[in-house]
């Protein structure tokens, strides 16, 4: 697989907009300020791929990016963002439950958390979701940069404890600043997609 050819195919919102070429698909979802453009960005290796923003909440949308026309790595709304209003929560929750309810080519969802803190009663729902949609979870830990060697430690156990998972789960820490698990990242994306591992930079 060829990370030089990446595009974004469609910013979806409802189910005609999905992709129609039936190719594997793998999703990603978080809280609002959780770094899931940065991860994405960082796992693709370019810098703008995903938008980032300073305000949580922007991604509005389902955002697919197609990956040298093997896979699509597909990129959630963020939750639990307090500043949106009801009606534009209650869009959005629609909008993800359409896409993970009913989307065939979903392969895997992984849940994103944040390393720093311990994971929310949203975090919790969305693991119990995967879990009952893929039969196992992947979690990745993000901004594990900002801590040190004994935190993401202690961190790491608090949430294998929080979300309960088990030895049939994974759990990977990552960061986006420095690299650190995106070679077990797409060791992990290439086996659940079986697809070829690309070569990394």
């Amino acid at each position: 697989m060829n990370l030089h050819n990446i595009d974004i195919t469609v910013s979806a919102v409802k189910k005609t907009q999905y992709p129609q070429t039936g190719m594997p698909e793998i999703a990603f979802a978080g809280r609002s300020n959780v770094g899931k453009s940065s991860f994405i960005n960082k796992m693709v290796g370019r810098k703008k791929l995903a938008r980032t923003s300073s305000t949580p909440g922007k991604t509005a949308q389902i955002n697919f990016y197609n990956l040298d026309k093997t896979i699509f790595i597909v990129d959630l709304p963020g939750y639990g963002y307090a500043a949106v209003s009801k009606q534009e929560k209650q869009r959005w929750g629609h909008m993800m439950e359409e896409y993970l309810n009913t989307r065939r080519q979903l392969v895997q969802t992984v849940l994103l958390v944040d390393s720093r803190h311990k994971p929310t009663k949203d975090d919790i729902q969305m693991l119990q979701w995967i879990r009952h949609r893929h039969g196992f979870a992947v979690v990745v830990a993000t901004k594990i940069d900002k801590l040190s060697k004994k935190q993401v430690e202690e961190n790491l156990g608090l949430i294998y404890e929080t979300l309960q998972l088990t030895d049939d789960d994974v759990l990977l820490p990552f960061s986006s600043q420095t690299g650190e698990g995106r070679q077990e990242a797409w060791e992990l994306i290439c086996d659940l997609m079986d697809v070829e591992m690309p070569k990394l930079q």
